[in-house]
């Protein structure tokens, strides 16, 4: 040992230490005199972001922050195969066994039936007691688990993601008993987390970092409180506890959120009167958001991931899964995984990511963020506790869903919010490699998507003009979704020069439905109630008016007599706005030639 080299201090003499006053000096020179106050940012999570942090920043937490550091130590790579229902899964697990050769290190697979998935050829086809998988359900955990683990002869690795707070099962007492049956099972199982919890639940809808993390602790302590029993320790439960995050393009907010999530984690077990230790064995598994997903110019969608994908290794992630550019029209395929696939691979291999622990430790901004995104997570945590904690306070947490989502789908429409190719630097010679129909009327298309009401409404006016050209006589009603008409006005406005946005914003009731009614001449805007549009959708479809269980579909056809007929006796309004015909906006919106019509009224029949 004595002959091992010394640590030396690094310094820099040349460099002269640069205040903060000598900062903002030179920021305020760079800006010509503007204050560098006027660049501050108002997050969506409710707090200030300011546009500069120096060493001040630190001292203000009272120090650095100790890192944080992963208790595996290196990242997996673990691609998501989703087997559809009815399926023994055996397609999934064949991509899966084939990914394992070439550079994935694990697999997730999402079950829609568990009780159908194949775990004898599971096990055949994957060593399971050397194979980091994870599972997600909504039901069958322990009879999956069970035949999981007679199949493979041997302890499991990876996690099991079966979380009936967040998805709001009806019968959870049931869930919480075949809860206690895994958690039993799988005690003495040191590489396999039984209790995972979807956080990524609420980040694919909308939910704020800040909402994510407290959502998740929220769940977190109704398993600590609920789970132990006579055979199940507090520690036991703490020990099998797992997180399923989202990950999104903003990408400091991610690495913070990951972040401040490990750090509230430990807050969390102390007041269960766990130690420290005990949280440093949370496994996180991180996967790219499809909130964030958009149809439209898809490869941008490689973009995000990427960004999305080094956010999850530099938060701290256990695990990164990064999902297929196309998932949202195409068939699973050898070319999207592939580079879902090679994309960690490249941020190990070749940008050597994960080789340092807790890479944004003493960061001025990322301290801060995490430090404040902590703070006010935890203060949403005890306003929810406070109303009885989950599932108690399930309504105010999806009110409080509902209300970030429809912020964000107007941030989105007024291009406050960015989305490259959706609605800025949009490619208007774009054409489409799927059948915008048939993807339409896809009972599995995701319309929970930050960009879903002005993609819906590309698909449906590119369908409209291709109808058109070709003098086809039959019509079409379009489901766009609730409040839609909001997001295309607002999206509308920012296709014309400032001083001819007109001031009329009149917007359809509220809890009404937005679609879209096209003939072969024209393209209408309109609303309905469920109600209505429920009845409509019932007599075009053929199934009698009293008959439960009909869910409207996104994309209804006919005639033109039978569909004209039907809007006018079912009482669907048009939307206008005043001086343009709803022509002239679709054709705005698909950055087509647009000249202003005669003067429109807010409502007609």
């Amino acid at each position: 040992m004595a002959d091992l080299p010394q640590p030396v201090p690094v310094s820099f003499p040349e460099f002269q230490p640069l205040t903060t006053a000598k900062w903002q000096e030179r920021l305020t020179r760079d800006l010509k005199g503007q204050d560098p106050a006027t660049l501050r940012w108002q997050t969506p999570d409710g707090f200030t972001v300011e546009p500069f942090y120096h060493q001040e920043a630190l001292a203000e937490l009272g120090g650095a922050p100790a890192p944080l550091m992963r208790a595996a130590g290196a990242w997996r790579n673990v691609p998501t195969y989703v087997v559809p229902a009815a399926s023994r899964g055996h397609e999934a697990i064949d991509r899966a066994a084939a990914a394992l050769k070439l550079g994935a290190e694990g697999a997730h697979f999402v079950l829609t039936q568990a009780d159908e998935f194949d775990a004898d050829y599971l096990a055949q086809q994957l060593p399971l007691a050397d194979t980091y998988v994870g599972y997600s359900l909504r039901r069958g955990a322990a009879g999956l688990l069970g035949r999981l683990y007679a199949a493979a002869g041997a302890p499991l690795r990876g996690f099991m993601v079966s979380d009936p707070i967040t998805h709001h099962a009806p019968d959870l007492a049931t869930q919480r008993q075949e809860l206690h049956e895994v958690l039993t099972a799988s005690r003495a199982w040191p590489e396999f987390r039984a209790l995972g919890l979807d956080a990524a639940y609420y980040g694919n809808r909308g939910a704020t970092a800040t909402q994510q993390i407290a959502f998740a602790l929220n769940t977190a302590a109704h398993y600590l409180s609920k789970l132990p029993n006579e055979e199940l320790t507090v520690a036991d439960v703490a020990a099998a506890l797992h997180l399923h995050v989202a990950v999104a393009p903003n990408y400091f907010f991610e690495i913070a959120k990951l972040r401040a999530l490990r750090r509230l984690w430990a807050t969390l077990l102390h007041a269960y009167g766990l130690p420290a230790e005990a949280a440093e064995r949370l496994t996180v598994f991180a996967s790219t958001a499809t909130w964030s997903q958009t149809t439209l110019d898809p490869h941008t969608n490689l973009l995000r991931h990427a960004t999305e994908a080094m956010s999850a290794v530099l938060g701290g992630a256990d695990a990164v899964s990064v999902g297929t550019f196309d998932s949202l029209f195409h068939e699973p395929n050898d070319f999207a995984e592939r580079l879902a696939r090679n994309l960690p691979v490249l941020l190990r291999e070749e940008a050597h990511l994960g080789q340092v622990q807790d890479a944004a430790a003493g960061s001025y901004y990322l301290e801060t963020l995490t430090d404040t995104l902590a703070r006010e997570a935890w203060v949403l945590f005890q306003r929810l506790e406070a109303a009885g904690g989950l599932p108690a306070a399930t309504g105010q947490v999806l009110a409080l869903l509902h209300e970030t989502a429809q912020a964000q789908f107007r941030r989105v429409a007024t291009g406050e919010q960015v989305v490259i190719g959706t609605n800025r630097y949009q490619n208007a010679q774009e054409q489409f490699d799927f059948n915008p129909k048939r993807l339409l009327r896809s009972p599995g298309f995701d319309s929970t998507r930050a960009t879903y009401p002005t993609e819906v409404l590309r698909l449906a006016t590119a369908l409209h003009f291709e109808r058109r050209e070709l003098k086809k006589k039959r019509a079409a009603l379009v489901l766009l979704g609730a409040h839609t008409n909001e997001t295309i006005l607002e999206s509308f406005l920012q296709t014309l020069p400032e001083l001819e946005r007109p001031e009329l914003r009149h917007a359809h009731p509220e809890g009404t439905l937005s679609v879209l009614f096209s003939s072969p001449e024209q393209a209408t805007l309109m609303y309905a109630t469920p109600e209505q549009f429920g009845r409509l959708a019932r007599t075009v479809s053929g199934v009698p008016l009293d008959e439960s269980g009909f869910v409207p579909p996104t994309l209804l056809t006919a005639d033109l007599a039978t569909m004209q007929e039907a809007v006018q006796v079912f009482g669907l309004k048009e939307f206008t706005v005043e001086g343009y015909s709803t022509e002239d906006v679709l054709a705005r919106l698909q950055g087509r030639d647009a000249s202003p019509g005669s003067a429109g009224t807010t409502e007609a029949e």
